[in-house]
């Protein structure tokens, strides 16, 4: 009789164990190797269980494994189970599987790699709950005629702020949610220290990546794509990628407080200067919320036919600015505005950039760097874009955030346009 235990468990009571050793000892000899010395099966050296597994799929004997179906492997022995399969290319890429809860079949769930060599090795049990394995090595063949799915990582490599997002642009569209998944899973951020992040589709052809929170300062940043001969859709292969590190310096936040004209700069987490500053006067409101700084320019024209300003009309300026710190493309700057001193601290009169004196703003454009982050709050004007006009992307809480992946969310590009409300000061 057997116990009451079902076989496919592949465990027994240690009663039952010591008697069957003993039985065995007593007919054969101390020699006998089918139990160990503790009377543990489990601690038995693997047996070769070619037998009882097959494998299935992608797998045609004698040929290459065809990349475009999944990997299957099943048990053939009705009284034994598969625990594990670890599946594992030459590259060092993870194949990743899912193993029936009886232990009878593993079938594999991302897509092989073209050309590709990889190494699979299974742990099963018999009813006697003996460990066995098998290592089987196969090579994936060459894909069929398919557009190569190329990734440019961005920023370049440098020293930036913690507000830095990462970019992956796509030489390819990428519109469907189960394609977009096989993406972000071939898309690998690592940083020293570690944070909690994902990745957000912007469009079908562009993704940032962002911390939940800030990135920590002084941290290494690496992304790498894992893609190279993966298949993505049914004409679309990962190409090779170029892998990028960043690092990033001190946390430098700057909360300008438009109804104050203060702004206030903190460096790591503590408060190293206040400086009186204008902001945008009615009509030209100064954009609330968290903006990071995209580049310095030391000196820039700025003219007022380039934001739809007519040349000549009561607004129209032509203006040779210095100490220039961008943190949007259409024109909004923290820089030096020596015309209105008088106005700073006390008042708004710009046309929506943050003026202060040239001392001040040469001290901001030294201190500042790209990626850094400048906060608007108390402004009457609208919240900053999460995208197009520079890096809005801390102005989407994080569960808005997730939304934007295809592993956490829809999969699908939201409508981040008027997602967020009106910002109050972050934490610095």
């Amino acid at each position: 009789m057997r116990d009451t235990e079902s076989p496919r468990t592949g465990l027994r009571g240690t009663r039952a164990r010591l008697a069957g050793c003993a039985l065995l000892v007593a007919a054969l000899g101390a020699g006998v190797t089918g139990c160990s010395s503790d009377g543990s099966p489990l601690s038995a050296e693997p047996y070769d269980a070619t037998d009882q597994i097959s494998f299935g799929g992608s797998l045609d004997e004698g040929k290459p494994a065809d990349p475009d179906k999944p990997l299957e492997i099943t048990a053939e022995d009705s009284d034994g189970r598969i625990t594990d399969v670890v599946a594992v290319d030459a590259s060092g890429r993870h194949l990743a599987g899912e193993l029936a809860a009886d232990g009878s079949r593993w079938h594999s769930t991302t897509p092989l790699a073209a050309s590709a060599q990889y190494t699979v090795r299974v742990s099963t049990e018999d009813e006697d709950g003996r460990p066995g394995r098998k290592v089987l090595t196969f090579t994936t063949g060459k894909p069929g005629a398919a557009k190569r799915l190329g990734i440019t990582f961005g920023p370049e490599a440098g020293t930036y702020g913690v507000g830095q997002p990462l970019v992956a642009e796509l030489s390819e569209p990428v519109e469907e949610p189960a394609q977009r998944a096989v993406v972000e899973r071939g898309l690998k951020v690592d940083s020293t220290p570690s944070v909690t992040g994902a990745w957000y589709w912007v469009d079908d052809k562009k993704l940032h990546f962002r911390p939940k929170e800030y990135w920590p300062a002084n941290a290494t940043v690496q992304v790498r794509s894992n893609l190279e001969g993966i298949k993505v859709g049914d004409r679309l292969r990962g190409d090779a990628a170029k892998p990028l590190t960043i690092r990033t310096g001190d946390r430098v936040i700057a909360v300008t407080d438009a109804a104050a004209h203060r702004l206030t700069v903190h460096k790591n987490g503590e408060e190293i200067k206040q400086i009186p500053v204008t902001t945008g006067k009615p009509g030209f409101e100064t954009r609330n919320g968290v903006k990071v700084v995209l580049a310095k320019e030391r000196f820039v024209r700025m003219r007022s036919t380039t934001v739809g300003i007519a040349e000549g009309s009561s607004e129209s300026y032509d203006l040779d600015v210095h100490f220039a710190t961008r943190v949007t493309w259409s024109g909004e700057y923290v820089h030096a505005a020596p015309w209105s001193v008088g106005s700073q601290g006390y008042a708004n009169v710009s046309h929506g950039c943050v003026g202060m004196s040239t001392a001040d703003a040469e001290w901001f454009f030294d201190t500042f760097r790209q990626g850094d982050l400048v906060e608007v709050v108390n402004s009457e004007g609208d919240t900053m874009e999460p995208f197009g006009n520079g890096f809005g992307d801390w102005n989407l809480t994080w569960d808005k955030w997730r939304e934007g992946s295809a592993l956490t969310g829809s999969g699908k590009t939201p409508d981040t346009a008027q997602q967020v409300a009106r910002l109050r000061p972050a934490a610095v």
